[in-house]
């Protein structure tokens, strides 16, 4: 999946980073306190949307590609995704030669990947410039922040970075 000569060296560091992540926010939904400090920093934690179905994971994806900052930033923002159900609850993924974003649906009682962050990683893929970068390195990097940052909300893209670079990830 990675271009020729493009390694995805940061892969495990931004795994690593979006469960702790993810971490936070399930922890501010189970409690009921959204705020948080993130190195002397004081934020109130927005509220990460969840989605019910195949169905509303791709009404939110269509969304997103149709604001007119996306289009305007990446021209793959033009080109539809088809979202569909994955097998297997380990990962969602992109599949770039097809333009489709398979997410597992339950684990279980939980559907840990029908989440605003989860879909946003994955459109992050997916507005990537055609070759030349790895799947998951400085460029991605940033343009997930920019995703979160003008989807989620600035706190939650502070949290993003924080977290990030205390993992050792790069932002392009």
């Amino acid at each position: 999946m990675s271009p020729a000569g493009a390694r995805d060296t940061q892969r495990a560091k931004v795994y690593d980073a979006e469960q702790l992540v993810r971490g936070v926010f399930d922890r501010a939904d189970e409690s009921g306190h959204r705020g948080i400090d993130v190195y002397g920093s004081h934020l109130t934690l927005p509220v990460e949307r969840k989605f019910a179905s195949v169905e509303s994971v791709q009404s939110y994806a269509d969304r997103v590609l149709a604001l007119n900052w996306v289009r305007a930033r990446w021209d793959r923002a033009a080109e539809p995704i088809l979202v569909r159900a994955r097998s297997g609850a380990s990962a969602a993924h992109y599949e770039p030669e097809a333009a489709v974003m398979a997410v597992p649906l339950h684990t279980g009682s939980r559907a840990w990947a029908l989440r605003e962050l989860v879909v946003l990683h994955e459109l992050a893929h997916h507005l990537a410039p055609p070759a030349g970068e790895a799947p998951h390195g400085p460029e991605f990097c940033t343009r997930y922040l920019e995703l979160v940052d003008s989807v989620i909300g600035p706190e939650a893209a502070l949290l993003i970075r924080a977290t990030f670079s205390g993992c050792g990830v790069r932002f392009g």
